[in-house]
């Protein structure tokens, strides 16, 4: 659901690019997270990025490494309009029939268009392995990133781990 919505949203920022030629590329884009709830028990990551997120893991302070209990790559998202229509006779009447008149009801039309973007969206799950140690000191604490599969292709990246939710 949320590499769904990133890849809509992605999706209308390309629609609106300039008269004068397509949007470029979103490149590098990666956040980590925890999910809603307040709960500090793993670390969500998001990466936009045009190779494939293959490793993810917490390294402590200590150097202790906690990899990703859950990783998803799609190779290549898209996202397809429907036109709505209205089934029914009266469509077009602006002035209604009072009470006599069926309600109607919207039924999803074939497709009007599609889009495909170009890059690849990975999401990634990292267990806390110690929740009271991690709110103590998560600021020494760092996320390791691979991606690419070939030995020349890989990029290696180093997140900040992200602050934990306030206890409400």
């Amino acid at each position: 659901m949320r590499a769904a919505a990133l890849l809509l949203t992605l999706a209308l920022a390309a629609g609106c690019a300039p008269e004068s030629g397509l949007a470029p590329l979103p490149t590098h884009q990666v956040s980590a997270r925890f999910p809603p709830g307040g709960v500090v028990n793993s670390i969500e990551i998001d990466a936009v990025d045009r190779l494939p997120l293959r490793t993810a893991e917490l390294v402590s302070p200590d150097g202790q490494a906690t990899p990703a209990s859950y990783l998803h790559v799609n190779p290549s998202p898209s996202v397809t309009f429907y036109q709505r229509q209205i089934d029914t006779p009266y469509e077009g009447n602006i002035f209604g029939i009072g009470n006599l008149a069926p309600v109607p009801a919207v039924v999803t039309g074939a497709p009007q268009g599609d889009a495909q973007f170009l890059a690849m969206v990975s999401t990634a799950s990292i267990p806390v392995p110690d929740e009271i140690e991690y709110r103590r000191d998560w600021r020494s604490y760092r996320i390791f990133l691979s991606f690419g599969d070939l030995a020349g292709e890989v990029e290696r990246r180093v997140l900040p781990a992200p602050e934990p939710p306030t206890k409400g």
